[in-house]
């Protein structure tokens, strides 16, 4: 070997080695930083003169990110149905609690009887109300839940489409930076590494797939299909509902003008914290409305005075009503409305002994005509009615025909198994989504010990090759004094 090409080929070294050093410093610098892969400093011999080039490429595994990104995606979706089935579960109480709905059914069906045993007892009428009361402020309450907990899935999808926007603007930029940078033969590790982040937070919202082209170009799709971005973002638009009136559908997602979200999607959302917001909003937590308005109805219907002088006045509000003259015509909405009437409220002017005569509605519904105090039979009535079997609405999701109190006590089951449904799903998607990362983490991520191992063996690299210069300048040096 000549000396001119021992000199080059050790100077090369040394360039090459600097840049090894100089990848590890970066990776040790990037270590516990969110994102970071490692970083890897790639030589080839040339055919001539041997010098080492250095490219610097990045540890990736497509199939462990894609499982990752697929992880969190479904995570972000089971969560955000599992908060709102807990929301959901503090309004409705737990079906063992007296203050659920079935409870509440029991204690008035109690006080009833007691009442009806006693009619003449003022202080077992004035029960009677009180129970209805409680009734009424509980399915309230639970009504007033649901409509809490879908403004808030409506709020919170404008929140997650104004974060995608956001992202995608972010993405855009860091891919431009990728594709013109692999064009033009740069170092692109750390955009690319920016831009899976950025990703992976946009997974969050919703289901994505990533599609590579050319340079290191990246197209992204939803996991619908839609297309999310193509060398420009598309835009996402969402409007809030600004009232969500009892089973009425929220407005949906919409993705370059098409629908991804609700019942009429083009390319619906499969996972994603978009996707789960839409789910309870639109399905879980109608549904629960809906069996909450059907036992309001019930019980307006059971507890209905009718007219006792066959002048076919029509039914009319008796222990319950929504606060107009009429009896309610649908249960859309009731649970929300539904209130003790005044008529037998002493707190309002009333009287519960018109739970045992009649006469809410005047003269013509009075059912003891003659006055006596130890009337019963309208109470009985009234308790046989609360405990009659009867066809709920279909759409509850539940068994349709039962009792009131049965009917309270499955959606109140029914809840709970969504719930737990849901918090087993979420456990697994969690746990998956940890598992996957933690294998991307070990596949791609940065290990101090093993840089810094890495760093000692290049520094002692680097020093042969100082040690080889040195030697070729000695050896020069000798020849130049022969020469003279």
């Amino acid at each position: 070997m000549s000396l001119s090409l021992a000199f080059n080929t050790a100077r090369a070294s040394l360039a090459a080695t600097s840049t090894q050093i100089e990848t590890t410093t970066r990776n040790i610098a990037n270590a516990g930083q969110p994102g970071s892969s490692r970083k890897i400093a790639v030589t080839t011999t040339e055919a001539t003169g041997g010098a080492y080039v250095v490219t610097v490429s990045r540890a990736s595994d497509g199939p462990l990110y894609t499982r990752m990104l697929g992880a969190t995606s479904n995570a972000a979706d089971r969560q955000a149905v599992l908060d709102g089935l807990d929301r959901l579960r503090t309004g409705m109480g737990d079906v063992t609690g007296e203050n659920s709905p079935a409870a509440r059914f029991g204690a008035l069906g109690d006080a009833l009887a007691q009442f009806a045993n006693a009619p003449d007892d003022p202080a077992l009428g004035a029960r009677t109300v009180t129970m209805a009361q409680d009734l009424a402020t509980t399915l309230n309450s639970a009504a007033a839940t649901v409509r809490t907990v879908r403004s808030e899935a409506d709020s919170g999808m404008a929140r997650s489409v104004a974060r995608v926007n956001d992202l995608l603007k972010q993405f855009a930029t860091e891919n431009d930076t990728v594709v013109r940078g692999t064009g033009a033969g740069r170092d692109v590790s750390d955009a690319m590494d920016r831009r899976d982040t950025l990703l992976a937070s946009l997974a969050e919202e919703m289901g994505v797939t990533a599609v590579s082209r050319g340079n290191n170009d990246l197209v992204l799709y939803t996991d619908g299909g839609a297309t999310l971005f193509e060398t420009t973002p598309r835009t996402v638009s969402f409007a809030t509902t600004p009232v969500l009136a009892a089973g009425m559908a929220g407005k949906a997602v919409m993705v370059d003008g098409v629908s991804v979200t609700g019942a009429d999607a083009t390319m619906p959302l499969r996972s994603g914290r978009i996707a789960g917001l839409a789910e309870l909003r639109d399905r879980t937590a109608v549904t629960l409305e809906t069996q909450l308005d059907s036992l309001a109805f019930g019980l307006a219907q059971a507890f209905a005075e009718t007219d006792q002088t066959g002048g076919g006045a029509p039914d009319a509000p008796g222990l319950f009503t929504d606060g107009t003259a009429n009896l309610p015509a649908g249960p859309t909405g009731l649970a929300a409305r539904l209130t003790v009437n005044p008529a037998v409220d002493p707190a309002q002017g009333g009287s519960p002994s018109r739970l045992r005569d009649g006469g809410i509605n005047g003269a013509a519904y009075v059912v003891n005509t003659s006055a006596q105090p130890s009337f019963g039979a309208h109470l009985q009535a009234g308790a046989a009615a609360l405990a009659e079997v009867r066809d709920f609405d279909p759409a509850s999701g539940i068994p349709a025909r039962s009792t009131m109190a049965d009917f309270a006590a499955a959606s109140t089951g029914w809840l709970e198994g969504q719930r737990q449904v849901a918090a087993r799903e979420t456990e697994s998607e969690t746990a998956l989504l940890a598992h996957a990362s933690s294998a991307l983490s070990n596949a791609t991520g940065i290990n101090m010990d093993d840089e810094y191992a890495r760093q000692l063996d290049l520094e002692r690299s680097y020093q042969a090759s100082s040690k080889l210069i040195a030697v070729v300048s000695s050896l020069y040096d000798a020849l130049f004094q022969a020469l003279r």
